[in-house]
């Protein structure tokens, strides 16, 4: 077997021509482990690791490291790492970090900060943070060093290291300072802070110059809940347009047994976060999984009103009515959308009412409907319909549906045909490779 690092990380990162994890998955759930063991030898990534996992929770580890072993040998980053994992859950520890001490003298731009993070995981934070410490300025190493610095016994060393940076000016982030900005030095001196119990000094730095910056509010709304100090988080919601500070305090509310004042925390009349889009999401959930689903319809329904034609308002909206058993509460409000629109409605809107139609009136009149709209014989539309057929349990038809737009509902179909047992058929349509090209 012949594999290549850059073809290895394409084919990772795009999923394409090959098979993906979720569908590696489903191959192991159907009882297809021979599949698998046999396509991880034959240079399918996401199968090798599936496998070399199997095998090390059965105890077969030396099986395990040999399934792995020609991807690590490419050099690849990421299998080197899926191996020191292994390995370290395996406690054959200082295995995992001779492999990654070797990436990291090699130069490999990734490897550092695996390197000292394993250390510090097993008793070598110092040692760690020594070699960390030279790359302060670097965002993701400079993190890792804040990260290791307590069980080093070198927080004030971190602090020390980042006071400068508080004074930075960006004059173009993130290219002037990596990414790390005045901004972040203080959240992270803030992270130390809140970590050593000193949470009054936390707060403060991120409240620097007397208001809270919208980088900080995130982080001092979670310091707020996590240190229960309401009365301060009930003030930072009061003027938060970002909704962090409301949400936080809501989940406090609840997880408190104040489910009422968790919901008048996203319904106050003045504050601006209550009305937007994503706090209206979480007061629905919220209703919803208090018993008060009409309530939560409602509300989402105000915003659906309000955000005329945004499919992810719809879209939840839709859901609730679903899960409600109101599927007609949601058709209602579709069809008024499409009413304002004409009476046309592009097929990333339409389709959200199917599964609708289906609880209303039957899979076969969704079906229908889908198929009338002008876009319903698209390569898009096949998958919402495949997915009504198969959830009615015609997955035949639903593979019948999807093999007329295979090359792009790929993954779709091959799920479908691995459901049906088909699973060459399947491996067929994953392992297309696209025609070579003359010169």
């Amino acid at each position: 077997m012949a594999v290549d690092a850059a073809d290895l990380e394409y084919q990772a990162r795009t999923r394409s021509g090959c098979i993906p994890p979720e569908l590696v998955s489903r191959l192991l759930e159907r009882g297809h482990a021979t599949v698998v063991e046999q396509q991880a030898g034959r240079g399918e990534w996401f199968c090798a690791l599936a496998w070399a996992r199997l095998l090390g929770e059965r105890g077969r580890q030396a099986e395990a490291l040999e399934a792995l072993a020609p991807y690590r040998a490419t050099g690849w980053w990421t299998a080197v790492v899926a191996v020191a994992e292994l390995l370290e859950g395996w406690g054959r520890v200082e295995e995992a970090i001779e492999i990654t001490r070797v990436r990291m003298k090699a130069g490999h731009p990734m490897a550092l900060e695996f390197y000292t993070r394993l250390l510090a995981r097993h008793g070598r934070a110092e040692e760690a943070f020594t070699l960390l410490r030279p790359y302060v300025g670097e965002c993701s190493l400079t993190v890792a060093l804040v990260d290791v610095a307590a069980a080093a016994g070198r927080e004030e060393e971190a602090v020390a290291l980042l006071v400068p940076r508080t004074e930075h000016r960006c004059s173009g982030f993130p290219w002037c300072c990596g990414g790390l900005d005045r901004d972040m030095a203080i959240r992270l001196i803030a992270t130390i802070r809140e970590r050593q119990g000193r949470t009054d000094e936390a707060i403060a730095l991120l409240c620097t110059g007397g208001t809270t910056p919208r980088s900080h509010r995130e982080q001092l709304a979670a310091l707020l809940a996590r240190e229960g100090r309401l009365g301060e988080l009930r003030a930072a919601a009061e003027d938060d347009e970002s909704g962090h500070a409301v949400q936080q305090l809501a989940w406090l509310l609840e997880e408190r047994g104040d489910v009422e004042g968790a919901i008048t925390a996203y319904r106050q009349a003045d504050g601006t976060a209550a009305h937007g889009a994503n706090s209206a999401f979480e007061l629905a959930r919220l209703l919803a999984r208090n018993g008060r689903g009409k309530e939560a319809i409602d509300v989402m329904r105000v915003q659906a009103d309000g955000r005329n034609g945004d499919d992810w308002v719809v879209h939840v909206l839709s859901e609730l009515c679903l899960e409600q058993g109101r599927p007609e509460d949601g058709l209602a409000h579709l069809e008024a959308l499409a009413a304002a629109c004409g009476g046309e409605v592009e097929w990333d809107l339409y389709w959200i009412r199917l599964p609708l139609i289906a609880a209303r009136d039957g899979v076969d009149e969704a079906i229908a409907q889908a198929r009338s709209h002008p876009e319903g014989a698209t390569s898009y539309a096949a998958p919402h319909i495949a997915e009504l057929l198969a959830g009615a349990g015609r997955t035949e038809e639903a593979v019948a549906v999807l093999e007329q737009h295979a090359h792009e509902n790929s993954h779709d179909l091959a799920g479908y045909l691995i459901d049906l047992g088909r699973v060459e058929d399947a491996l067929a349509v994953l392992q297309r490779r696209p025609p070579a090209t003359g010169a």
